[in-house]
């Protein structure tokens, strides 16, 4: 089976570093099938605390999340982790900013906390156990999509299905209706008796 090996960036800002390392350690089983970058202080974090190879471009004010940027507009970088803080200003806002807007430009997936983190790395397990060889694509606008291979027919558009399940032709007169004294809902009343004996 092809496995496509995503290209990461991890960024995180200085208060969030801990956490994105912790996260990273969790996951490390996961993200060791993966091609690691980061900034500067980030990547070198990682690296020692985890083991994982991360290619470290600068540190993020001297640069380095224009470079991370630049190889997300090449192409290069499928998906951004970036665990930035919303209340804490940073002295290079305007290359947060312009990170974040070329990985949204490009179509990537960006992950700003642990939470959108934990969702593409469920993405990524599912794209490794599918059966049919599977790339899921993160192509920008304009550029030609991969498309998946086709799937199976479903039971639905079978000439001999049928379903198991009987029509409900007729509801209960009260159903949808509000009992004022109970303030419950009529249920539905089946249109033929359980046991036909009876």
């Amino acid at each position: 089976m092809n496995i496509q090996k995503y290209k990461i960036a991890l960024v995180a800002h200085d208060n969030l570093k801990s956490m994105l390392l912790g996260w990273v350690h969790e996951n490390r089983h996961i993200l060791a099938d993966c091609e690691l970058f980061a900034t500067g202080t980030t990547g070198s974090l990682l690296h020692e605390k985890t083991g994982l190879p991360v290619t470290c471009f600068l540190s993020g004010p001297y640069g380095g999340d224009q470079q991370i940027g630049a190889k997300i507009s090449e192409g290069l970088i499928d998906i951004l982790i970036f665990f930035w803080d919303p209340m804490t200003a940073v002295p290079h806002d305007a290359d947060v900013k312009a990170l974040v807007r070329v990985a949204t430009l490009m179509n990537i997936p960006i992950a700003s906390n642990q939470s959108t983190a934990n969702c593409v790395l469920t993405m990524i397990q599912a794209a490794k156990h599918i059966e049919r060889p599977w790339v899921i694509s993160f192509d920008f606008p304009g550029q030609t999509k991969a498309v998946a291979p086709p799937a199976p027919p479903s039971l639905h558009h079978q000439a001999s299905y049928t379903s198991p399940f009987r029509q409900l032709k007729q509801l209960h007169p009260g159903y949808g209706k509000v009992d004022p004294l109970s303030k419950l809902k009529y249920k539905l009343a089946p249109t033929h008796p359980a046991n036909p004996a009876h």
